[in-house]
């Protein structure tokens, strides 16, 4: 039997809208471009596992709509080798995110919630899910699983011997403190240093990591506290606590952001899967995001994970001060 693992949560689209500039209220922009491509956690981390390794078997469990993009969001998942059987069909409408972007410049994101904001427990086929690893997000996008949903699925997956993973948005605006009751159910714990620094209260700096991820696994978190930021990935378990610069990226390697997040939490997860050491977590993460970044899409840069592996092998390692 392969490995296996369910991938949780949000499930959109993200429509990428290029302008040339923003205009002042009340003014018309023109579009020049429009883009559909996946996003949310489970399409992005799900198609991200499927392409570092195709063995795996991987399954979606979300919501979406019957709309045009729903069936996209399914059939990009399913063509990627994606199990979307048990993605539950409803009424609402797609969840997705209009991205309005300017060359060269940042983007501004408008996230209609839809279908994501439904999910929950009796959403994902227990006596059916056959999988050795559980692993849900986004927290602070899915007001159900926010409001106490998470904690019952974690329970749940605990109680039937499913290892658990779980990562969140980067919300200004969102209650971490809700997410603490969840952490003793919680395995592996895959998140960014901002979202870090929210969960502990302190100041998301390198050299306040340690304390940050002893933090952590004092509110619960079992196996892995695993921070990603653009400099570094730290892992801290009971092995004790390790630290990995990024890699240095050359001129032109960077083609886009979105997605390395995800492509980090696919590649500690794929590690975690292969029962692989803390500082093998964390090179195999800091490759998959390095991959990303060769694709403006969320997804597109990454490929099997000894040609990514091979493709970073000449790659420089920042200093860390």
């Amino acid at each position: 039997m392969s490995t296996s693992i369910a991938v949780a949560g949000s499930i959109l689209t993200d429509y990428l809208r290029e302008i040339a500039s923003y205009p002042q209220e009340g003014e018309l922009a023109p579009i020049h471009q429009i883009r559909q491509q996946v996003g949310g956690c489970v399409p992005n981390v799900a198609m991200d596992l499927k392409r570092l390794d195709a063995s795996l078997s991987v399954m979606a469990l979300g919501r979406v709509g019957k709309d045009d993009a729903g069936h996209f969001v399914l059939e990009e998942m399913k063509q990627a080798g994606v199990d979307c059987s048990t993605v539950s069909i409803t009424d609402d409408h797609t969840s997705f995110t209009d991205v309005m972007s300017v060359p060269g410049g940042q983007r501004t994101f408008f996230s209609y919630v839809g279908a994501n904001a439904n999910f929950s427990f009796s959403d994902i086929p227990w006596e059916n899910l056959h999988v050795e690893r559980l692993h849900l997000g986004y927290f602070l996008l899915l007001p159900k699983v926010d409001q106490g949903e998470g904690r019952k699925i974690l329970q749940e997956a605990k109680r039937r011997g499913i290892a658990t993973s779980i990562d969140l948005v980067s919300s200004s605006e969102g209650n971490y403190a809700s997410l603490l009751p969840c952490l003793p159910y919680v395995d592996d714990l895959i998140i960014n240093e901002v979202e870090a620094g929210r969960l502990t209260g302190l100041s998301p700096t390198f050299q306040n990591m340690g304390e940050i991820t002893k933090r952590l696994r004092e509110e619960g978190v079992r196996q892995h506290v695993i921070i990603h930021a653009p400099e570094y990935g730290v892992i801290d378990s009971k092995q004790g606590f390790f630290s990995l610069p990024s890699y240095r990226l050359p001129s032109g390697w960077i083609k886009g952001s979105t997605g390395a997040g995800d492509a980090f939490c696919a590649g500690a997860l794929l590690s975690l899967l292969r029962h692989q050491e803390e500082m093998e977590i964390l090179k195999t993460a800091q490759v998959a995001a390095s991959m990303a970044l060769t694709s403006s899409d969320a997804v597109s840069g990454l490929c099997d994970f000894e040609e990514a592996k091979q493709k970073c092998a000449s790659l420089e390692r920042r200093i860390l001060c």
